[in-house]
């Protein structure tokens, strides 16, 4: 059975703060551990008041240090907001401090809107352009010295630390497979292309001293509960949440609701539902089998879960129930 994963947005409940969500996602990396789901990713977003991980490498050891086996990184860093240097100088600190734990998965869009963008003191021109010459740059700083390298990054030399290519669209699908990396798609909100960036990242890879054949990571939406109606309930957060961003009026994580009927429009609702489409929403039977569906459907190497739940409690039992699942499905597949 393949592993599962966490990609946790740390999010900020209505009335919380980023304090107690960022304890929240401790807490949750912790819980996760114990249930042997097999690394836990954080992403970079910033200028939203719903997401507490604007500083993604300091989170990272904040989970790292309140936790023991499971491999903690980025979901990911958005590598054009930053100096490749400063990442290789971040992430081989952690690797430093965590051995053998650490991930560094780079994505290329800016995780905000072009006015803090440009706060951030990013270029806004296209970074298609520049973004796989920092990738490279990247992988130098976190490899041994060549010769004649003035530049290191210390800590980050020798540290090798694991990179992934993060994508919605084929250009990091491409890049990951001619540089021979592993691809995680963001499937659980950009469901359009991921069949044919699959495809092409399959067909286009070349093997590297990193990876001898392909392994594909997808994003999917799961919320669990112990009827169907229940995480139908507890999965208006997220489709609250995401048609606010959507609109441009992005906030805290608004508590669930019975009906989203009158919340939307018929509109509104389909762009939401298309968008969310990677999504398993049900009691565990209907998680089982959604997620053994989705599995056989894409081939997945591994599946990354995301579960925007306004009560953290209920977000801690979606999780166990994923876990007890997964269990299930690995039986199935041993039988």
């Amino acid at each position: 059975m393949i592993p599962f994963s966490v990609l946790d947005l740390s999010p900020v409940a209505r009335g919380s703060n980023p304090g107690e969500s960022l304890r929240n996602s401790r807490d949750l990396a912790q819980h996760a551990e114990a249930l042997g789901f097999h690394r836990y990713w954080l992403a970079e977003h910033h200028n939203m008041t719903g997401i507490a991980s604007a500083a993604t490498s300091v989170v990272i050891g904040f989970i790292a240090e309140g936790t023991k086996t499971i491999r903690v990184g980025s979901g990911g860093i958005m590598l054009p907001n930053h100096a490749p240097l400063v990442i290789a100088e971040q992430f081989g600190t952690l690797a430093s401090l965590y051995p053998g734990r650490i991930d560094l998965g780079l994505g290329r869009a800016p995780g905000t809107d072009q006015g803090t963008a440009r706060a951030l003191r990013r270029s806004m021109g296209p970074s298609d352009d520049r973004f796989p010459d920092d990738v490279q740059e990247l992988q130098l700083f976190l490899g041994p010295q060549q010769p004649g390298q003035t530049v290191r990054a210390v800590p980050g030399m020798d540290t090798h630390v694991p990179l992934w290519l993060l994508g919605s669209s084929l250009f990091s699908a491409q890049l990951a497979a001619h540089l021979g990396l592993p691809f995680a798609f963001a499937s659980h909100f950009a469901p359009d292309m991921m069949m044919k960036a699959l495809e092409v990242y399959r067909h286009m890879f070349r093997p590297s001293a990193v990876l001898d054949k392909p392994y594909a990571m997808l994003g999917i939406n799961v919320v669990a509960a112990e009827t169907d109606a229940e995480a139908r309930r507890l999965f208006t957060s997220q489709q609250q949440a995401f048609w606010n961003l959507r609109r441009g009026a992005p906030g805290q994580l608004p508590p669930p609701v019975h009906s989203m009927d009158g919340v939307w429009t018929p509109m509104e609702k389909a762009q939401v539902d298309h968008a969310l489409s990677c999504a398993v929403v049900g009691s565990p039977d209907t998680v089982r089998d959604g997620l053994a569906e989705f599995i056989e459907r894409t081939g997945a190497d591994e599946l990354i879960i995301t579960a925007q739940i306004f009560d953290h409690a209920a977000r801690k039992e979606s999780y166990s129930i994923v876990a007890a699942q997964h269990a299930k499905l690995a039986e199935r597949s041993a039988a």
